[in-house]
C-alpha cells in the first residue's frame, strides 16, 4: 500500500458503531445543522417501505437527528410512491424537479435532482433496495461530517453478501467494483484506491460541496462523485465508515454489463492525461483484526509481432532456433 494511502486509510477510515444518534443530535444542535436523507427509488416497492419507517421511528420521532427523508422516484411502475408516502417519506418525482432542464434515465439524475428537492445542509443517501435496513448506518455515515469540520464527503463501506444458488456467500457482491471500478481507479487515480467500496450507494455529504460538482446521470454517479470531490476538496477532506454488512439484490450479469459501461464511460471522462497508468492494485480482506490491504502487481508487458522479430534476426544473421 502506497504510504499516503496507508495515511489516508488510518486517519480516514471510521466505524459506524464510534457514534449514537442522542451524541450526534448534540453537535446538530450547537451548529445549528439540517440533515436530509435521499433514497433514490425505481420499482423498490418491496424495500422502501421499511427503510422510511426505521428512519422515522428512530431518526425523527425518537431522535430527531433527521429533518426530512425524501424519496426520489425515477417513474416507477409498482406501488413505490404510494409505499414511500405511507411509510412518511416525502415523495418526489424526478420528472417534475428542475422540468426546464428536462429528463435523463438513471439514478444520478434522481441525486442531482434530490439537491433541489432538499434543504438540509447535510445530504444523505441511501438506496432504497436494502435488505434489513438499519438506521445505524444513517447515523454512522454523519458521525465524521458532525464532529470534524474538515471532513466533507463519507462513503460507507461493507461486506455484501452475496446470494447464490449454494446459498449465501457470507463476502462477496460487488463484482462491477472488484472486475472494474477498483482497477480503474488503481490504474488511473491510485490516491483513491484505500476507498473500499468506491461504488456504495450509501454516502453524505455537505451541500455546499455536492453543489459544486457534476452529477452523471447513470451508475457512473459514485465514482464521478469521488473523482469530481477528491479534485474539489482533497483527499482529506473525504472519508468512509464501516457499515459492518449491507445486503440488497443482486443484479443479473447483463444488467451489471449496463452499469459497467457506464462506470468505464465517467472514467474515461476524467481520465487524466500523460503518464503510464500506475500498476498496482489494492483490494481489501476481511480479517480477525478488521480490514487488510493487500497490493498486486498487475502490470503488463507488451511484445512486438513475432514477424518483426524474425525479421530484426534475419537482418542481424542470428540464426532461427
Amino acid at each position: 500500500m502506497r504510504p499516503d494511502v496507508r495515511h489516508w486509510f488510518g486517519t480516514r477510515t471510521y466505524t459506524a458503531g464510534t457514534w449514537r444518534a442522542a451524541q450526534l443530535l448534540e453537535r446538530k444542535a450547537d451548529g445549528g445543522t439540517t440533515v436530509s436523507v435521499v433514497l433514490p427509488a425505481l420499482d423498490e416497492e418491496r424495500t422502501v417501505g421499511d427503510i422510511v419507517a426505521a428512519l422515522r421511528r428512530a431518526l425523527v420521532e425518537d431522535c430527531p437527528l433527521v429533518d426530512e427523508v425524501v424519496v426520489v422516484d425515477s417513474g416507477s411502475t409498482d406501488r413505490t410512491a404510494q409505499v414511500a408516502a405511507t411509510a412518511g417519506a416525502t415523495v418526489v418525482t424526478a420528472a417534475d424537479v428542475l422540468p426546464a432542464h428536462g429528463g435523463r434515465p438513471g439514478k444520478g439524475e434522481a441525486l442531482w435532482k434530490s439537491l433541489h428537492a432538499t434543504t438540509g445542509d447535510l445530504v444523505v443517501f441511501v438506496d432504497a433496495d436494502l435488505i434489513g435496513f438499519d438506521p445505524q448506518f444513517v447515523v454512522g455515515l454523519l458521525g465524521p461530517l458532525l464532529t470534524d469540520p474538515a471532513i466533507g464527503y463519507v462513503k460507507a463501506l461493507y461486506d455484501r453478501p452475496l446470494t447464490t444458488v449454494d446459498g449465501i456467500v457470507p463476502s462477496g457482491g460487488g463484482r462491477v467494483t472488484e472486475l472494474l471500478a477498483r482497477p480503474l481507479i488503481n490504474a488511473f487515480w491510485p490516491e483513491l484506491a484505500g476507498f473500499v467500496q468506491p461504488l456504495s450507494g450509501e454516502y453524505a455529504g455537505r451541500r455546499d460541496l455536492l453543489e459544486r460538482v457534476p452529477f452523471v446521470s447513470g451508475y457512473g454517479v459514485e465514482l464521478g462523485l469521488l473523482v469530481d470531490l477528491a479534485a474539489l476538496a482533497g483527499l482529506d477532506a473525504l472519508a468512509q465508515v464501516d457499515l459492518g454488512t449491507r445486503r440488497h439484490g443482486h443484479q443479473p450479469d447483463a444488467a451489471l454489463g449496463r452499469m459497467a459501461g457506464q462506470v468505464l464511460q465517467t472514467a474515461l471522462a476524467r481520465r487524466p492525461g500523460g503518464g503510464r497508468p500506475a500498476t498496482e492494485l489494492l483490494q481489501f480482506l476481511r480479517t480477525a483484526d478488521g480490514l487488510e490491504g493487500v497490493t498486486w502487481d498487475v502490470g503488463v508487458a507488451e511484445r512486438p509481432p513475432m514477424r518483426s522479430v524474425r525479421r530484426a534476426a534475419a537482418r542481424d544473421g542470428t540464426p532461427r532456433p
